[in-house]
């Protein structure tokens, strides 16, 4: 039970340092919607989500008038989207996504993840479809997200994947080009993907899950920092602070995770720990890292600074929930931060550093805007490099990355909400096209040799 002092702590906490649920996330299998017919699966998939999801959006509402809980987000992942047309044949996969699309808008839910392929040790012909598919679906689209896992601890890294989806990102690029290439924003493309993730734009309702279930991801960058300012103590009680507050901050997310999978009727599924950060002032991971002693975010020791954090935010919030899953680290999309904006703009972070950052933090190269004539294979290679430290590292790293058609490094592109503004980077311009073109397979590394 929470005491007077917890109460008032979490008051505290949501009033003035941003402390939120940032999204209560309904995972809905459509296995039982796949059909020979394009029109009847789409008709199937639009039917059973809007059913399943009825009452999501109200739910979260009542929630958080009752509690006080800010919950920013309520969305919707579904089972990948090759594995459900598949029984139709089609090449052209945007009715399904179309389908996906009315479904949000019925239920109105803000993004709904799951036009999905999963193809990282090779391609079924839904799943060339399916990626072939992105560049118009995600442009006829809003609020449809997509993903492709395309390396794994296990299976290696599907080259071909990676040079495919270096060719998918410049096309939407330029299709989404008189919106800044927003595109781009729902877009990622995965190692080591995992099946309950709540976060946008990589959910997906996972082949070893239920029916339904609900996940949350909580979020608390801004509480994090209030604690770290008060504690003067060396790096052990930095990471024994964090744990704390992680602790609290997680509890919150089980009570509302507990709360929503009752009155919805539908079993709890995870509640994902990550430090999600946004644009708002005071909301932000780089200033967690700079409260612990770095001039700016990107400075020598950020890579043990985000280590400490990540680690700390698991021990303290894994003692927190009786189930917790996703992705439970530390994002740093650089458009959503605003001390990572800062950290771009004085010059003190470069793509090459959040690349070394991605090895010991949550996801990966996430939100980054790079001139929009950066060549498809360089975008190839980067979406490699990602892969790489995933699959070595057993952990789960992405690229969410935006060639910003007709901007130049110095530009900046503007989004609003939630995926807030980008610097357009400098990326390394020497060409990989040698080696993106001898396509196959990466190996996969000897530790995945375990059973």
């Amino acid at each position: 039970m929470f005491d007077t002092d917890n109460i008032l702590e979490t008051i505290h906490m949501i009033t003035n340092e941003h402390l939120d649920i940032r999204t209560i996330t309904m995972g809905i299998s459509l296995y039982d919607c796949a059909s020979p017919d394009t029109r009847d699966s789409c008709r199937k998939i639009y039917d059973k989500i809007c059913k399943k999801a009825e009452h999501l959006v109200k739910t979260g509402d009542e929630i958080e008038k009752e509690f006080g809980i800010p919950i920013i987000n309520k969305r919707i992942s579904v089972t990948p989207i090759a594995l459900i047309s598949a029984a139709c044949g089609e090449k052209n996969l945007t009715p399904f996504a179309v389908a996906l699309q009315n479904a949000a808008d019925t239920c109105g839910v803000n993004f709904i993840g799951g036009f999905t392929a999963l193809v990282q040790k090779g391609f079924t012909p839904s799943d060339t479809a399916l990626i072939n598919s992105i560049p118009e679906a995600l442009t006829a689209t809003k609020n449809v997200c997509s993903s492709v896992n395309i390396a794994s601890t296990r299976a290696g890294i599907n080259m071909d994947a990676a040079a495919m989806m270096g060719k998918i990102i410049k096309q939407l690029a330029y299709n989404t080009r008189e919106d800044n290439s927003i595109g781009c924003a729902k877009l990622v493309i995965f190692a080591n993907a995992v099946e309950d993730n709540p976060f946008m734009a990589g959910a997906f309702c996972g082949a070893g899950e239920g029916d339904t279930m609900i996940n949350v991801g909580v979020s608390g960058p801004g509480v994090v920092k209030s604690a770290l300012e008060k504690c003067d103590g060396d790096l052990s009680d930095v990471a024994d602070t964090i744990k704390k507050t992680a602790f609290k901050i997680t509890r919150m997310g089980q009570l509302v995770a507990s709360e929503a999978s009752k009155r919805l009727g539908v079993p709890f599924g995870i509640v994902d720990l990550s430090l999600a950060p946004t644009p708002a002032i005071g909301d932000s991971v780089a200033h967690i890292l700079e409260e612990m002693g770095l001039e700016s975010c990107g400075a020598c020791g950020t890579t043990a600074a985000l280590a400490l954090l990540n680690d700390a935010v698991k021990k303290g919030g894994v003692m927190a929930s009786s189930q917790v899953g996703g992705l439970s680290g530390a994002f740093i999309p650089v458009s959503e931060d605003a001390g990572m904006i800062d950290a771009v703009n004085k010059g003190a972070l470069t793509i090459e550093k959040l690349e070394a950052m991605t090895a010991v933090c949550s996801v990966g190269l996430d939100m980054i805007a790079i001139p929009g004539d950066t060549d498809e294979n360089i975008i190839s290679a980067l979406i490699a490099d990602e892969a790489a430290i995933g699959v070595v590292n057993s952990k789960t790293t992405a690229v969410r990355i935006i060639p910003a058609y007709n901007k130049h490094v110095g530009d900046e592109i503007s989004f609003g909400g939630l995926l807030g503004s980008a610097p357009v980077m400098e990326i390394n311009s020497f060409s990989p096209a040698r080696f993106i073109s001898r396509g196959g397979r990466i190996p996969a590394p000897i530790q995945s040799l375990k059973n």
